[in-house]
C-alpha cells in the first residue's frame, strides 16, 4: 500500500569531489532552503554551513565495513522526512547516479507517491582528474575514455567489470573506490594484455586540500602505492593522458 504525503519533496543533490565550490549553483540554492539534508561521508562538511538555521542534519556515510545506515534505512529515511511535508536534500558525494545509488532512492521514493528530483554534480572521475592535471580525453591522445568501479557489488551473481577488456577498448580508464583492489585490477589487466609500460596515476583526497597523486606504469604501479601508503577515497587513472600531467600540473 502506497503511503500518503503530506506535499513533501526530495532533491537528490550532488555536491561534487570534494573542493566545496564545486557544487552547482542550484544544488547550493537547494541546501540554502532544505528543512532536512541527509548527507554522505564524502561531501565537504563546509557546505553544511550554508543550511539555515534550524534545519536537520543527518549523517547517513558509508565507507567499506562500516555503514551508518544501510541503503534500505537511508530510502525509508527520505520517505519519512518527504511524509512530514519537509523539503529534503539528500547529499551524496560527486554526481548521484554515478556509483552513488542515487536512482534507487528516487525509484523508492516515487514508488511511494513522492517527488523526486535529481540534481547533478560533478564526478570525481572527470574533476579529481582533471585537478591532478590529467584530462581523460586529449586530441590525438585519447578520444574515449570509460568509468567503472573497483568494487562490485558482493550479491551480483557474475562479474561484470572485466578491466582488461574495457582498457583495450578505451583509450582513458578512471577506476573508482579501487585502491583496495589495485593489485587485483593490475593482474587482470596484464593477463588480458595490456602494456605494462602504460602510464598510471592514483588521485588520493581529489580536489581538496590533501590530494596528492602517485604516478608510474601499470608493470609498477601496485609496489608504488604501497610504498606511498595510499588511502581511499582514491581514484585510479589508467592511459596516455596521465603523461600530460608534467605540462598541465602546477603547484598553486
Amino acid at each position: 500500500m502506497v503511503r500518503e504525503c503530506r506535499g513533501g519533496r526530495v532533491y537528490v543533490v550532488g555536491a561534487g569531489p570534494g573542493d566545496p565550490e564545486l557544487i552547482t549553483v542550484k544544488g547550493l540554492r537547494l541546501i540554502q532552503q532544505a528543512d532536512v539534508i541527509v548527507y554522505d561521508r564524502l561531501v565537504a562538511k563546509e557546505l553544511l554551513d550554508y543550511a539555515k538555521p534550524g534545519a536537520e542534519l543527518i549523517y547517513a556515510g558509508k565507507k567499506p565495513g562500516a555503514h551508518t545506515m544501510t541503503q534500505e534505512e537511508i530510502n525509508q529515511l527520505l520517505l519519512e522526512k518527504a511524509c512530514e511535508g519537509k523539503k529534503v536534500v539528500r547529499l551524496h558525494g560527486g554526481d548521484p547516479y554515478v556509483f552513488g545509488r542515487g536512482e534507487e532512492e528516487c525509484i523508492y521514493l516515487r514508488e511511494h507517491g513522492v517527488e523526486c528530483e535529481v540534481v547533478p554534480g560533478l564526478t570525481s572521475a572527470i574533476a579529481g582528474a582533471a585537478y591532478a592535471g590529467i584530462p581523460v580525453t586529449s586530441r590525438g591522445i585519447a578520444s574515449s575514455f570509460a568509468v567503472a568501479t573497483g568494487r562490485e557489488a558482493p550479491d551480483k551473481d557474475r562479474k561484470m567489470v572485466h578491466y582488461g577488456k574495457i582498457m583495450k577498448t578505451v583509450d582513458t580508464l578512471v577506476v573508482v573506490m579501487g585502491v583496495g583492489n589495485l593489485e587485483n585490477i593490475v593482474r587482470e589487466m596484464l593477463e588480458e594484455g595490456v602494456d605494462p609500460d602504460l602510464p598510471v596515476a592514483i588521485v588520493e583526497k581529489a580536489t581538496t586540500p590533501e590530494q596528492r597523486v602517485v604516478a608510474g606504469r601499470l608493470r609498477d604501479i601496485v609496489e608504488k602505492a604501497r610504498r606511498a601508503g595510499v588511502q581511499p577515497p582514491a581514484l585510479i587513472i589508467f592511459g596516455h593522458t596521465v603523461e600530460l600531467r608534467d605540462k598541465l600540473w602546477r603547484l598553486s
